[in-house]
């Protein structure tokens, strides 16, 4: 049994997970987390239970709340943990294996050890933060722990995104780290350093108009909204962008300036060490010079003094209009390129780059070779990361996991068989059940688990060959005996098959199992490689009732078990849809299931997105499958869903015409078309519906023009 702190309060036994409901013993449980292996007094409790003004039978309420506590933990089989009553309070005995949060920060703390291997450092990180599962405590209603924990929790994950952005910049993999930036900056336009290296990371790919378009967009932010000018930093990279500079390699001290627990860390009471970061991404930077300061040293940083000649400091700028004053460094807490002794960290093993002129005021349009950031090296080759709430899919995951586990495949050296290709629509949960079985089957693969995105966020795919050269770099790191390989959003068979043969990466063969998920069937590559498909379709009644049990709870569920079956039908059983709706449904746990059948029941594709990650919506996820078709079978497919669902026959309505049967094949090999009855196809009623209504928009603005 495991507590989950890092999102809603909940308890977790493998995949099974109860969301606990808000409630007076939830914000108990949630005070003693934040404080584990220390004595938390009864006051504070107190405070954190009902607020500054408790009522008079407080103290007898809260040994109450302890035994209703030590119940659930009885009925939930916990063991190993356990509320102890000591003098002055109570303490929670728990560790990494039983607490997501201290397994967090361990992660974090075996990632600084980690700083002469910044891929391993940058894996670590990634794995540490996949534990956050959502909003910080948005099932706990306590002022006290959201006023004074969820801020120190935030800054801790804070500071490791920023982290993880300057290792991404410094190995070169600016488009990995921009898919990250650009969320971080429009979620938290007032935080100056994710909008620096987003602007420093659109340079070095090449797209110099966009980071100064940026640059202006944050400028005009700052000056309407908080009244200030952008830091000198940020002033100075804009400098550097105007004249066409060449900014560099990010250096070893660009990289070390966020490194997170360099140096002894400040200690809360808990025994912890004292960071920021909250589930949801929640930002809260400093609000004064020391607290700058103090910020710096928690990340481990060097803090000089605003004379220090220190190595490694960034050089003035060169000489032009308006020079921008050089700033103090204590002032600024997040500064790239703050200066740090050059003996606290390993050497530079890259090569200098070729020395580059540039006249003074020239304006390249485009940063130097030696500066910038290749897409083609961002290879997107990670840990397989943890689904939160899994449910279903009992039959698929089973048989899945037998088959990888099954011994290896012989046969020639160049026909290697694939264990598993995943197939199905776009959101059914193809990637979901790949990293899922991936976890579970964790044992039998003790060379490790990569997941590599086959394609990129911008929706292009990557080449067989940047992948294979990621992947002889990972493989090569990872250990004695098998590993898995999940190759994730496959575009086509051509993608993926040179991966797969003699001249594949390091290790391709009996000693790695492989899971190939994609939109497509993939029929070419089954042909010539082997394999067993498992192509997935909606959930069942059954399962869309499961995760809403799992991500919501019991009993909030099993209080309106009507409504809640009737919210997974107007979802259309679609699993993408469900988790959408789950996690709106998170951040109101005081909605009713069934004002909530009306609310979504209105309109259901504008409703199902997340307000603060507009990425996340069943309209953008249609959308981007729909762009990958050819014209000519997106423009069938539209036909098809606009009109009736006798259009999918063989024969088709006589005044409308057949559709080719074999355009029908395509579409269904890529996701599109489901098997029916009735007739053998039919498309999901979400997706009929979204093509409909993206025609009448179209229309619409055609009448106006």
């Amino acid at each position: 049994m495991r507590f989950q702190l890092l999102g809603p309060l909940a308890l977790a036994d493998g995949p099974d997970t109860v969301v606990l409901q808000p409630s007076k013993p939830a914000n108990l449980l949630a005070a003693l987390l934040l404080n584990a292996n220390s004595t938390v007094s009864a006051g504070y409790l107190q405070r954190a239970v009902w607020g500054e003004e408790q009522p008079a039978t407080a103290k007898a309420a809260l040994q109450t709340c302890v035994l209703r506590l030590r119940r659930l933990f009885a009925k939930h089989g916990v063991t190993g943990t356990a509320i102890e009553a000591v003098p002055g309070g109570y303490r929670i005995v728990a560790g990494p294996p039983t607490l997501d949060l201290l397994a967090y920060r361990d992660q974090v703390r075996r990632a600084t050890a980690m700083d002469r291997d910044p891929e391993a450092e940058l894996y670590t990180l990634r794995d540490a933060l996949s534990l956050w599962q959502g909003a910080l405590l948005a099932n706990v209603r306590s002022a006290v722990l959201h006023r004074d924990e969820v801020p120190r929790l935030a800054e801790e994950r804070l500071r490791v995104v920023e982290r993880v952005c300057d290792l991404l910049l410094g190995l070169g993999r600016c488009g990995e780290a921009l898919v990250d930036l650009w969320t971080a900056t429009r979620v938290y336009p007032g935080h100056e350093r994710f909008h620096e290296q987003l602007i420093e990371a659109l340079y070095r790919s090449g797209r110099q108009s966009q980071a100064l378009a940026e640059y202006r967009r944050v400028k005009d932010f700052l000056r309407e909204e908080l009244g200030v000018d952008p830091s000198p930093s940020l002033r100075r990279l804009e400098l550097s962008i105007l004249r066409g500079e060449d900014l560099g390699p990010v250096g070893q001290a660009a990289l070390a300036a966020s490194a997170p627990g360099q140096a002894a860390p400040v200690v809360a009471a808990s025994g912890e060490a004292v960071g920021s970061g909250s589930a949801s991404g929640e930002v809260v930077g400093s609000g004064s010079a020391a607290g700058a300061v103090v910020s710096r040293v928690v990340r481990g940083e060097t803090v000089p003094q605003p004379d220090a000649e220190t190595p490694g400091s960034e050089p003035a700028p060169a000489p032009g209009p308006d020079p921008v004053p050089a700033p103090d460094p204590a002032t600024i807490p997040t500064l790239v390129t703050a200066p740090i002794p050059t003996s606290a960290r390993a050497p530079v093993t890259a090569p200098a780059p070729a020395p580059v002129t540039v006249p003074p005021g020239a304006a390249t349009g485009a940063p130097s070779a030696a500066g910038a950031c290749a897409p083609s090296a961002d290879a997107g080759v990670g840990p397989v990361p943890g689904v939160p709430h899994f449910t279903g899919r009992a039959a698929e995951a089973e048989a899945m996991a037998a088959r990888l586990t099954a011994p290896p495949p012989t046969g020639p050296a160049d026909h290697r068989a694939l264990a598993v290709v995943v197939s199905g629509a776009p959101g059914i949960g193809k990637s979901a059940l790949a990293q899922h079985v991936a976890r579970q089957v964790g044992d039998a693969f003790p060379a490790g688990r990569l997941l590599v995105r086959m394609t990129r966020a911008d929706g292009e795919p990557r080449t067989a060959d940047e992948v294979a050269a990621a992947l002889a770099d990972a493989l090569g790191a990872t250990g004695e005996g098998r590993a898995l390989l999940i190759l994730d959003d496959v575009v086509d068979a051509d993608q993926v098959r040179p991966l797969l043969t003699l001249g594949g990466p390091p290790g391709t063969g009996p000693g790695l199992a492989v899971v190939v998920t994609s939109r497509m069937g993939l029929g070419g590559l089954i042909a010539t490689h082997g394999g067993w498909v498992q192509r997935l379709t909606a959930f069942t009644e059954a399962e869309s009732y499961g995760l809403l049990l799992a991500a919501l709870g019991a009993e909030r569920v099993e209080a309106e078990p009507d409504a809640a079956h009737r919210l997974t039908a107007v979802c259309g059983h679609f699993p993408a849809a469900l988790r959408i709706l789950t996690a709106r449904l998170l951040t109101r746990p005081g909605l009713r299931l069934a004002d909530a059948v009306d609310w979504l029941g209105d309109d259901p594709l504008a409703r199902l997105t997340l307000t603060d990650s507009p990425g996340h919506s069943v309209t953008g996820l249609f959308d981007r499958a729909l762009d990958r078709l050819d014209p000519r079978l997106s423009q069938a497919f539209t036909h098809l869903a606009q009109g009736p669902p006798e259009l999918l026959a063989d024969g088709g309505p006589e005044h409308e015409g057949p559709v080719p049967e074999a355009v029908r094949e395509q579409l269904a090999d890529a996701g599109l078309l489901e098997d029916g009855p009735p007739g053998p196809y039919r498309i999901h009623g979400l997706l009929r519906a979204h093509v409909r209504r993206t025609a009448l928009i179209r229309d619409r603005r055609t009448e106006k023009v």
